[in-house]
């Protein structure tokens, strides 16, 4: 992965006093939730941690369900998944749609006011109901044997994302529901042979968010870049903890 990792990176670095926006990205404020250490290295002096190989099997699956979802969208109906588990909505027919999905480069932006800072997200999908309320909706990829829930502890994460989402489209005077979904696929492993095709569960999950941490959070991670004292690491943080393992031999 060295060719595209870049430890003393220059570009997209947080100057204070720059007349270009600066753009925070949904999973950089995770980030700073998780380890304003971490946080600081990478978005004020360009040391970022190290990425994971890309999940492109993930991202096929995210692929396909959009093709999927857009028949719909076209049609004005609702996909089967969404009859079955009964949700009141059909996926939203926006002139900005392919904009608010595009994370790298474009995605839905809030500019925080009295700073340089644009904060950004992509999302995988919308749906409106007969109310005119817009649901956030994110699709995820798994295998596992048990029932996909969002009751395990790393998968606040998850919840995070979407009350990030949800205040994104607030702030953008968009009328959102409290409850976003989830679009979970589950690989099958009990088949008996693979015959070149993986087929999935796929489970349509509520969840009620609560995007009222959401604003300080941001400003809180604003302040810590304006900062010239480098934060303490997050406690869980499993770099952090690298990093210092490491100090001893290195002496």
């Amino acid at each position: 992965m060295s060719q595209y990792y870049n430890p003393n990176r220059i570009r997209n670095r947080y100057d204070s006093n720059s007349t270009e926006l600066f753009r925070l990205g949904r999973s950089k404020i995770d980030l700073f939730i998780n380890c304003p250490r971490c946080f600081y290295l990478d978005r004020k002096l360009g040391v970022a941690q190290p990425p994971g190989y890309p999940f492109s099997l993930n991202s096929a699956v995210d692929k396909l369900l959009k093709k999927e979802f857009d028949i719909h969208r076209a049609k004005g109906t609702k996909h089967p998944l969404m009859e079955h588990y009964k949700v009141d909505a059909i996926p939203l027919v926006h002139e900005k749609i392919e904009e608010w999905r595009d994370s790298l480069r474009r995605g839905i932006t809030v500019p925080i006011d009295s700073t340089n800072v644009i904060v950004t997200g992509g999302v995988d999908d919308v749906w409106v109901n007969p109310q005119g309320e817009f649901h956030i909706v994110d699709y995820k990829a798994t295998s596992k044997e048990e029932e996909v829930t969002l009751d395990a502890d790393w998968q606040i994460g998850y919840k995070r994302q979407m009350e990030i989402y949800q205040w994104l489209f607030r702030k953008n005077e968009f009328k959102v529901s409290t409850t976003g979904y989830f679009v979970y696929c589950n690989g099958n492993t009990d088949k008996e042979a693979f015959d070149g095709k993986l087929d999935f569960h796929i489970k349509i999950i509520p969840y009620i968010g609560n995007d009222s941490w959401v604003e300080k959070t941001i400003r809180d991670a604003i302040d810590c870049l304006k900062s010239n004292i480098l934060p303490e690491s997050g406690s869980d943080c499993d770099y952090c903890k690298y990093r210092q393992a490491v100090k001893a031999y290195e002496k």
